[in-house]
């Protein structure tokens, strides 16, 4: 049989569900007061019926569809070619030598500064948006895999070569277990980077996606449409990051 919740635990969940809620309703009779302009920061109920008429034209749906398929794609080719990286670098140090001064020289560069760059060698479609995405979480990713694996202690791999361990069984026993905290660490910042990235990308250059759902709205002084773009990269970012740390919390049993 479950424990039930403890007082003080049960007291910040409701703490936790009540305080959005309230915010939306003093939001909503601040509006309706005439304390604030709704031209600019419409009311939450009008942001729904906004929401409302999107969804039902379809408009919505295709705009969310064309960040996520952007995001996603993008995120995973970065996160997998981050980590192969950056355990590479990690384990050999002719690899790290050659490759950390690259690293380090490009992570600073904004990757918006970029942008047009890779417009001209992928395009002006989803290529370069994809592009600039793989290109934030790879270099994070990159990084935190590196870190990690330079992290673990020398003992360790003194222990597997003594036990003469398999490669395969070195990989799976330490060097992942190991850095995995670090490279979803590095992942949940990535996630938060790529989703500036992207709807910077899609603010500039494209027909679809949240960005330029936002921008458009703004341009044509339809406030409301803009906070609903604004939302759905809101709840975007925590569902991904609900995903994150679900994930973490299955792969990584023991913390």
């Amino acid at each position: 049989m479950a424990r039930s919740l403890t007082p003080p635990v049960a007291r910040e969940r409701i703490v936790t569900i009540l305080s959005p809620v309230l915010l939306l309703v003093v939001w909503e009779l601040v509006g309706r007061l005439g304390m604030i302009d709704a031209r600019f920061i419409p009311m939450p109920s009008t942001i729904l019926v906004a929401t409302w008429e999107l969804l039902k034209s379809g408009e919505l749906l295709t705009h969310v569809g064309a960040t996520l398929y952007r995001l996603a794609l993008g995120f995973s080719i970065g996160t997998v070619a981050g980590i192969a990286l950056g355990m590479a670098m990690g384990l050999n140090r002719l690899i790290r030598a050659a490759i950390d001064p690259l690293v380090a020289a490009i992570y600073p560069i904004p990757k918006i500064a970029i942008f047009p760059l890779l417009m001209l060698a992928f395009g002006i479609g989803d290529g370069s948006k994809i592009a600039a995405v793989a290109m934030t979480v790879f270099l994070l990713t990159t990084i935190n895999t590196m870190t990690g694996v330079l992290s673990i202690d020398k003992a360790y791999f003194d222990v597997a070569r003594s036990f003469r361990s398999p490669r395969r069984k070195l990989y799976t026993r330490l060097i992942i277990p190991a850095i995995l905290p670090i490279i979803f660490s590095g992942l949940r910042i990535g996630l938060g980077l790529a989703l500036v990235v992207l709807v910077a990308t899609e603010f500039v250059a494209s027909r679809s996606g949240i960005g330029y759902l936002i921008w458009s709205s703004w341009e044509l002084l339809l406030v409301d449409r803009m906070f609903v773009g604004i939302i759905c990269i809101t709840v975007l970012g925590i569902c991904f990051a609900a995903i994150l740390k679900e994930l973490e919390r299955r792969l990584t049993p023991w913390r």
